[in-house]
Parts: C-alpha cells; structure tokens; sequence
C-alpha cells in the first residue's frame, strides 16, 4: 500500500459523503423556498465551477476536507445572520428569513442524507455481494474460556446483549471485540426459555497488517458455519436499515463511555488513520470500500447532529433555544457559541490526529532519521 493510494481513497470517499451531505441541505433548501448561492466540495480558493440557471455557484475548491451550502442571507459559510437590510423579495428567499421549521428542517437534511445513503449503499451490497450471515446459535464453547464459566452450552440462542437485539452471529461479534474486560448481559434461548447469563469477555491481542497490536474482546463460543445470503431489494432495506441502526445505536454508546471515562479513546481516528484505512479496504476489494463508506456515512451523520455549535446539531441548539424563548439568540451570543464550537471542533481533530500518530508510530520513525 502506497501512501497515493491511501490519500486517493480517502479523498473519494470524503468527497462522495460530503457531496451527499451538503446536497441533503440543498435539495430541502431549495424545497423550502430558500435561494442557494454556493455548493461548494472543499474550502479556500475554486479550482473549477459553474453557475446554474438558479444563480447557485457550484465548485470544488482546492482543500478538500468539508465543503459547504451557502444560503441567501449568509454572512458567511456557518450560516451566519445577514450582515444587511433586506428587502422584502429578499427576505423571500433568505434562509433566516423563513420559518423556524422550515430552517430545522434544512439543516436536519445533511445528517439525514448520510444515514439515507448508509442505508442505500448497505442494501446494496447485501442484494448483489450478499450480507454476512450466521444464526446466532452456539455449536461449540471452548474449555477453559469466559464463556464455559459463564455457563454457556452448544445450541444456545443469542437474543439479546446489553439492550441491543443480536440477529446474526456477527452482530455478537461486533458487540463482543468491542467491550474487552466489560461485563454485559447475554440473553439466550435455550430449551425454548430464556435465560441472561453475565460475563465480561476475555482480552486478546490482534496484529493489524502494520505490525499495530490492539485489545479485543474474546468469550470463546464457535458459530456453526457463515454464508453470504443475497437478498432481494424489499430484505436488503428493510435487514440495511437494521444494520444501519445498530451501527448508530452502538456508535452512540460507545462514545457516551468515552466521555464517561469507561472505554478507551485509542480507536478515535483522525484523517490521518481514516486514510490509512481507506488505502487498506480499497487493496482488499470495491465492496469492502463500500461498506466502510456506509460506516464512515453514518459516523459524519452523527457528528453532525451533536449539539455543538458550528455543527448542524449546534444550529438545532440555537433553535431550540429560539423556540423556547420566541425569538432567536442574540448576534453576540451566537458569535460566542461558534467560537467556542470552532475551538471544540478542532480540539477533536487535534486529538484524533494525535491517535492516529500513535497508532502509526510517527514519532518513532522521525526520531529514527536522527
């Protein structure tokens, strides 16, 4: 794997989610009345663009991590309030002129369209590839492993682990690797009754193609076989949209025990890690490149729609406030609350870059130049 390839992946699936993204924004934008001056992939200076009959700027500029929907009004690209009077044809087709609904529901679309194509391109994958798919039955538990002393037999039916429902052998898995050391309820089914059985998955340690150790969990019980079922287009939805609440549902969990101080942050990954992984899936094959853009789509959803200000979520925050109050923030008090989102914002990345030079050694091999 070169480092090209690595940075070429990364940029195609950044501008694929961003470009569904933004176009969440404009579609409902322009549903809702609201003129559109820029669509932009990447920020800074325009490489290349053009203007539609809307008068709406299309382009891709010369940084391309983000992009953004420039609405009438916008005294700058964080949707900032007009900086002027406008008269009222203007006022018309200004986004901060337009109802306060019609608002959330632009800045909803973004997010919504990530999790709307994860869905998409999940259920395409299980409807050409096929989904993974194992029953979540037992056929053999290993002597000497947390799952013999927790009572576990051949035969048994997983349910349910910690709230989320398990479906597929794979769903335990996932669940399983990603709680090393962390006691959770296992509902089973076994002789027709159910049955909750506790444990805390064992710790062992896997060895990327990089040479990087990391711990997973481990319980010990062995699955009766694995098959890739096609599914038809009606299943393919309806098993995607599963896949992708689960996703969600886990995702969400697993970052409430991050700012809780309970579960690692060493998995948080930066661009630097989420290019390296990129070029890594993009050797192994398309559909693989697929699924990890479904996951990647999923996880910019969410950020989004975490309340903090310069994201989508922050503006919902603002409305919220707007709704409760009967009027919006006042300008001083937004310009506070982006500054400090800006500052959490890049916080995180500094952050998550710094986990993805650790997990590169970095640090190591610049010092092994001196």
């Amino acid at each position: 794997m070169t480092i090209l390839t690595s940075v070429a992946a990364f940029l195609v699936v950044l501008t694929v989610l961003v470009f569904v993204h933004e176009m969440g924004h404009y579609l409902v934008a322009r549903w809702r009345g609201v003129k559109v001056e820029t669509f932009s992939i990447g920020f800074g200076q325009e490489i290349v663009g053009w203007t539609d009959r809307t008068g709406t700027r299309w382009k891709i500029s010369w940084v391309p991590l983000g992009g953004y929907v420039k609405f009438f009004g916008d005294s700058g690209v964080s949707s900032a309030g007009p900086a002027r009077a406008m008269t009222p044809a203007e006022r018309e087709v200004s986004f901060h002129h337009k109802p306060l609904g019609s608002r959330a529901a632009v800045v909803v679309a973004g997010p919504a369209a990530n999790f709307v194509f994860a869905i998409l391109l999940f259920a395409g994958i299980y409807a050409t590839v096929g989904q993974p798919f194992t029953t979540p039955v037992i056929a053999e538990v290993q002597p000497d492993t947390v799952a013999a002393q927790a009572g576990f037999r051949g035969g048994d039916r997983f349910v349910e682990i910690d709230g989320f429902a398990v479906q597929r052998f794979e769903d335990l898995m996932q669940l399983v690797l990603a709680n090393p050391g962390r006691t959770m309820d296992f509902v089973v089914l076994r002789d027709g009754e159910r049955m909750t059985l506790r444990a805390a998955p064992g710790t062992r340690t896997l060895t990327d193609r990089n040479g990087k150790e990391r711990q997973v969990g481990y319980l010990g019980v062995r699955s009766a076989g694995f098959e890739q079922i096609r599914r038809n287009p009606a299943e393919a939805l309806w098993y995607a949209a599963g896949q992708t609440w689960f996703v969600t549902k886990q995702t969400l969990v697993t970052v409430g025990r991050m700012i809780a101080g309970t579960a690692p942050t060493d998995d948080l990954r930066g661009p630097v890690g989420i290019a390296q992984l990129s070029g890594e899936v993009a050797q192994i094959g398309f559909g693989p490149v697929l699924e990890l853009m479904a996951l990647l789509s999923i996880s910019l959803g969410l950020i989004n729609l975490f309340p903090v200000p310069l994201l989508d979520g922050g503006h919902l925050l603002f409305y919220a406030f707007e709704a409760v109050r009967g009027r919006p923030l006042g300008p001083r008090a937004q310009e506070y609350g982006f500054r400090l989102g800006l500052a959490l914002v890049l916080m995180l990345m500094v952050f998550a870059t710094w986990n993805d030079f650790v997990q590169l050694d970095v640090v190591g091999k610049v010092r092994g130049l001196f």
